[in-house]
């Protein structure tokens, strides 16, 4: 797929968390747009995406000299009070383009060196693993949640075919977990999965959080309805997978494999 790259340099970066994410003092999304284009992704039903005039997925916008603004904000915000940040609402920190335009490392590089009391990163990209140095860094003030939807790539391929395969980002999160960062694997939203999913996850992390498309698209499955997501599930024969209760069978899984507290429902899984 094409993309429009535009470089831009932002007004704000640090903006005020709300809604879903109450509980964290800001959110920080290096970019706008997100290349992997997921038919579910709740960002297709907001006002960044609806008013844009081009598809989701096509454009992304580069936030240029994000790191000396980042360092002005996070001062200006320490004298209010703590800073708790959830890194990216809106946008994967680590979709591909990252990979050449390092704006989100040097977020956290500013972030090294002005630590917020709290960052929680939120990506599906191994790219993840690249920045393993600045998370050690950053010690016990940060989680790295890596959405691993399903186990089954077939499943990614179907639903969300330019993001990243299933397996890459088990390696990554193996990676990470391995050098002692704090980690969870994030299923969210919950498509169909195979018997042994828990047993994976549980031979690599030790935290799991579980959302579905009713909880987590921030409008009780409103923006979902509307993207027709249930649409493709039935087209693939996936009906059962598509319910307010579906999630209760991975869960069942999960508990089988994860001590109770070690299992976190949607949003209490983002917490700080």
């Amino acid at each position: 797929m094409k993309h429009t790259i535009t470089h831009k340099k932002p007004s704000k970066l640090l903006n005020p968390a709300s809604g879903y994410l109450t509980g964290y003092s800001h959110t920080l999304n290096p970019y706008t747009g997100c290349s992997y284009a997921c038919s579910y992704c709740y960002v297709r039903q907001m006002p960044v995406a609806l008013f844009r005039g081009e598809a989701w997925g096509t454009w992304i916008d580069v936030k240029t000299e994000a790191a000396a603004k980042l360092n002005k904000e996070l001062q200006n915000a320490r004298q209010k009070g703590p800073v708790t940040i959830f890194m990216s609402s809106s946008t994967d920190p680590y979709q591909p383009l990252e990979a050449q335009e390092k704006v989100t490392r040097s977020l956290l590089e500013t972030m090294v060196e002005h630590p917020p009391d709290f960052l929680f990163v939120q990506t599906r990209s191994p790219l993840v693993a690249r920045d393993l140095d600045l998370f050690q860094a950053l010690k016990d003030r940060i989680r790295v949640s890596v959405t691993v939807e399903t186990d089954r790539d077939d499943i990614r391929k179907l639903f969300s075919p330019q993001a990243p395969p299933i397996p890459a980002r088990l390696k990554a999160l193996q990676t990470l977990a391995d050098a002692g960062i704090p980690v969870q694997a994030t299923i969210a939203p919950v498509l169909p999965s195979s018997d042994h999913f828990a047993r994976t996850l549980a031979g690599i992390v030790s935290r799991v959080c579980l959302d579905d498309f009713f909880m987590g698209d921030g409008s009780g499955g409103k923006r979902t309805e509307r993207l027709r997501i249930g649409d493709m599930y039935h087209e693939h024969g996936f009906e059962d997978w598509y319910s307010r209760d579906a999630y209760l069978r991975v869960l069942h899984r999960l508990q089988a494999e994860f001590p109770p507290d070690t299992i976190f429902i949607s949003q209490q899984g983002f917490l700080p």
